[in-house]
């Protein structure tokens, strides 16, 4: 690898989902790789009865952007719910990195995620079991925690890594405070920030440690401050 080519990661919105009243917005992250380019999670590209009831989403789909689907060289599910996986069929005849747990859970337990997108014709899964080294600086994680499959991406950028976490936190205040394992192992990296699915700015220590000093009630696990 190319010591002076920056692994950069960059954050695409795709949906927006509605949840208890609020906007919440649903991103995907492209990691350029001088090895090649590597998409995370591919968020939603149509409407189905079951998301509408839950989150009246608006969709903004990578193929409906000005976004190089073909240049994407692979794909990474950090787990297999439906807002994290409905664009995989744009992704057909490319590697799909799972962990194979994530991918069993999706295709045998009902009220999961939605099939037809997991299996969409001409997917080509790459069951993970464990960690593993994607392209040189770039790492998948096993994070158990929101789904038992669900797994991080942690990217090495030559100083401290960035981590690109899916759900593993949802909210900034769940990092600021970890509360279970899979986000304790996040912090337990010592990251320069984490991308979360439904935040648009990445989550930093400094500025959490900044944010330590107001009240209980503004730290509560559900800091919208950044979105």
């Amino acid at each position: 690898m190319n010591p002076d080519f920056a692994i950069t990661v960059t954050p695409i919105v795709v949906a927006e989902l509605l949840v208890e009243g609020e906007v919440m917005p649903v991103c995907v992250h492209v990691i350029d790789h001088p090895d090649g380019r590597v998409l995370v999670d591919t968020g939603m590209t149509e409407l189905h009865p079951a998301v509408v009831a839950a989150f009246n989403p608006r969709l903004f789909p990578l193929n409906e952007q000005d976004f190089d689907v073909a240049g994407i060289d692979i794909v990474v599910n950090t787990h297999l719910h439906a807002d994290h996986c409905g664009g995989n069929h744009l992704f057909a005849g490319r590697p799909i990195y799972v962990q194979r747990r994530e991918l069993d859970d999706a295709r045998r337990e009902d009220d999961y995620t939605i099939r037809e997108w997991v299996d969409a014709p001409d997917l080509q899964y790459v069951p993970v079991d464990g960690e593993l080294e994607l392209l040189p600086g770039i790492r998948l994680v096993p994070a158990p925690g929101h789904t038992p499959g669900s797994q991080l991406v942690v990217v090495e950028t030559g100083g401290r890594p960035v981590v690109i976490c899916g759900d593993t936190a949802v909210w900034f205040g769940e990092l600021d405070e970890p509360r279970v394992e899979a986000q304790r192992r996040i912090r337990a990296l010592d990251p320069e920030q984490v991308w979360l699915a439904h935040v648009h700015e990445p989550w930093r220590p400094r500025a959490a440690h900044a944010e330590d000093h107001r009240p209980a009630e503004a730290r509560d696990g559900r800091d919208r401050s950044t979105d």
